[in-house]
């Protein structure tokens, strides 16, 4: 089992980060606030306007730690990485694979559904545990999702086309995110949900999951890369310059279970209000400094919370599961498991 390694995000607007031996020392207004040993790390983000020496940079690439820079509203803007590792046989094996349609379509299914399912779990947890206390209308609609989902997991099973599986994919999430305001508890105008918008995030609830969405896509990332495989060349997502394809698919299993129930859980624990978040003239609405921590903080912490993986039967902290399927993926390619075993979330 690979050793978890942490994720140390820098937030603080104007922080200066530089290398003392071999700890990151994070400074604010020449006075040193934290220091990290290095071969803690499996990851260093920088939020905003976060500056670093180039003694820094060059260290964490050859120690093996990734260092990633992101906007305030979370998008991803540049990452500094070391040498490229990994088992050339295995990148070539990946990169026939996406150009086999029919291997290509195998591993895709398996994103996708992975994904539906999950979804579906999400919706029955919350069905569950409060559908005493919902409306008719609002259960009667999660109902609903939750029998669509069932059908487009079916139909997801059934062997097709890269390309109608992205149909079936799109239409799972349209059925999500219709009913996702109805997991949102309470009468709170500040968290409404009519829909997924994101380029710019329109509302609270869409700026906190594309947030989220960006922190899980840099784990997928790193994950990916560090058992080897290339992030760029995706099964599901198409290639495209400078897109993280393959982490985008492996991004499809998670995406309900982490990012998605960590918003879900912070709105409904009253956690964030109007304050945490910013109106820009063009509609756009990103999150203040303060409520980027609050969501960091807990982020960390449901990363730190063990769960059982439902292919291994072993318990893992939940921020290690992208490196496991990483590694599951890896072993597919190399043909040490006939067919790559997505994470489902039960």
């Amino acid at each position: 089992m690979r050793r978890y390694l942490n994720t140390l995000y820098v937030t603080t607007e104007g922080a200066w980060l530089r290398k003392d031996g071999a700890n990151i020392v994070v400074e604010l207004d020449g006075a040193e606030r934290m220091r990290v040993p290095v071969h803690m790390l499996g990851g260093l983000v920088c939020v905003g306007r976060v500056s670093a020496s180039s003694a820094l940079l060059g260290f964490c690439a050859e120690s093996g730690v990734t260092v990633t820079y992101l906007n305030t509203s979370g998008r991803f803007l540049a990452r500094v990485e070391g040498p490229v590792s990994g088992n050339v046989l295995l990148r070539r094996e990946q990169y026939r694979r996406t150009d086999e349609a029919l291997e290509c379509a195998a591993l895709a299914r398996c994103f996708v559904l992975a994904k539906i399912l999950n979804q579906r779990t999400v919706i029955r947890r919350a069905l569950r545990d409060h559908a005493p206390d919902m409306a008719a209308t609002s259960l009667d609609a999660l109902e609903a999702a939750e029998r669509r989902l069932t059908d487009t997991a079916r139909r997801a099973q059934l062997p097709q086309s890269t390309e109608s599986l992205r149909g079936i994919e799109g239409e799972a999430a349209q059925v999500y995110f219709a009913v996702f305001g109805y997991l949102i508890r309470g009468d709170s105008d500040t968290f409404r949900f009519e829909g997924r918008s994101r380029r710019p995030p329109l509302d609270p609830a869409n700026a906190l999951i594309s947030f989220l969405y960006t922190l899980l896509t840099h784990d997928c990332r790193s994950a990916l890369e560090t058992f080897g495989l290339d992030p760029a060349v995706g099964f599901l997502h198409r290639d495209r310059p400078g897109r993280p394809s393959l982490a985008l698919d492996l991004l499809e299993e998670f995406r309900p279970v982490l990012a998605d129930r960590i918003a879900l859980s912070m709105i409904n624990r009253r956690q964030l209000d109007t304050r945490d978040f910013r109106i820009m003239e063009n509609g756009a609405v990103l999150l203040v400094d303060d409520a980027r921590k609050k969501l960091l903080t807990t982020y960390q912490e449901r990363k730190k919370e063990e769960i059982s993986h439902p292919f291994l039967g072993e318990k893992a902290p939940f921020g290690l599961m992208p490196h496991l399927q990483a590694q599951l993926l890896a072993r597919t390619l190399r043909g040490d498991l006939d067919l790559y075993p997505p994470f489902v979330w039960k």
